[in-house]
């Protein structure tokens, strides 16, 4: 083993990200790109749910507002999707808690903002 979590689906999951930005090109708003790598997910088989919920535990209970994740792929990779100027440090914030309430291991960030696709995996 490499030592690279989903190395595969990754790959798998940039390359969709790639079509849709070919596509689309940069300045669509996000949900624009998340409506399209929707239909890409379907269309190449990739399994996923959009928009998963997570709770939030503090201490001993559960907090009433939640995250919600763009997408959770093959149960393990969170995809969050972004349509902004460049990645900045909050938005690898943001993916690190969704990495904390989900359990999971992978975060993909992909930007859409910028003339070539950006993306960042962040691993926890």
């Amino acid at each position: 083993m490499d030592g690279i979590y989903f190395k595969g689906e990754s790959y798998e999951i940039i390359g969709i990200c790639m079509e849709v930005h070919n596509n689309l090109g940069h300045g669509f708003s996000k949900i624009v790109y998340k409506d399209a790598l929707e239909y890409e997910f379907n269309k190449a088989g990739v399994y996923f749910k959009r928009e998963q919920e997570f709770k939030v535990q503090y201490k001993d209970i559960i907090l009433p507002h939640k995250f919600y994740a763009d997408f959770v792929i093959y149960e393990g990779i969170i995809l969050e999707v972004k349509a902004v100027k460049t990645i900045s440090p909050e938005h690898i914030a943001q993916a690190i808690n969704y990495l904390k309430v989900s359990n999971n291991k992978l975060a993909l960030i992909v930007n859409f903002g910028e003339l070539q696709l950006k993306h960042k995996r962040i691993v926890y």
